[in-house]
């Protein structure tokens, strides 16, 4: 809770900058629910507050104190043990045929063990055949429609299905020609795997 007892005071004025947020998201993680610590910083750190909400949702309590032109302080308190349970997205805000094919949403939360992700190919647009990871992967079909190849059959595609890729299998997807393809991918998290646009 806000105001609660405080464990420790950073001041990373003199910290490299890029050592700043893993030194406080360090700290945080050790602290007891109920505790905080002040963070004095050079000026309003508005980016690692995001990181942090990102992260810790409302387990998490910023509270700015009292601060001046030569420093900026903060209280940032832990509210719960855990990360809490949140909606991150809302697949209805994100219906209509896509102009571009690619990741339109993925899991933030660095501290996850799950990789998860909107995957949208406009009109007629295809992921190239390829071996999948060294994972098994499920796709959950949001929108559109197509066809998913694979090393023996083609499976047709259409909103509401639950799809399984198991590790290593060979893929390709297609999708419809006039209302693209839209689905929800999950699988355990692979350090390093990133997913972008298409072009």
């Amino acid at each position: 809770m806000a105001g609660g007892p405080v464990s420790e005071t950073i001041d990373v004025r003199t910290v490299p900058k890029p050592a700043r947020h893993p030194l406080i998201m360090a700290a945080y993680q050790k602290l007891d629910v109920g505790s905080g610590l002040i963070l004095i910083n050079d000026h309003e750190p508005k980016n690692l507050k995001l990181e942090m909400e990102a992260e810790f949702a409302e387990a998490m309590a910023w509270e700015p104190l009292s601060s001046d032109d030569q420093e900026f302080r903060v209280r940032i308190s832990k509210r719960a043990a855990t990360p809490l349970p949140r909606v991150l997205a809302d697949v209805g805000e994100l219906e209509g045929v896509a102009e571009n094919s690619g990741s339109v949403w993925q899991l933030q939360p660095q501290q996850r063990d799950l990789d998860a992700n909107i995957i949208a190919l406009s009109p007629g647009g295809e992921i190239k055949e390829h071996m999948g990871p060294g994972l098994d992967v499920l796709i959950h079909i949001l929108d559109g429609g197509g066809t998913l190849e694979t090393e023996l059959t083609t499976i047709s595609l259409s909103p509401g299905q639950i799809v399984w890729l198991p590790r290593r299998s060979r893929r390709r997807f297609l999708a419809d020609e006039t209302l693209g393809l839209k689905y929800f991918s999950v699988h355990q998290r692979k350090q390093g795997l990133t997913i972008t646009s298409r072009h």
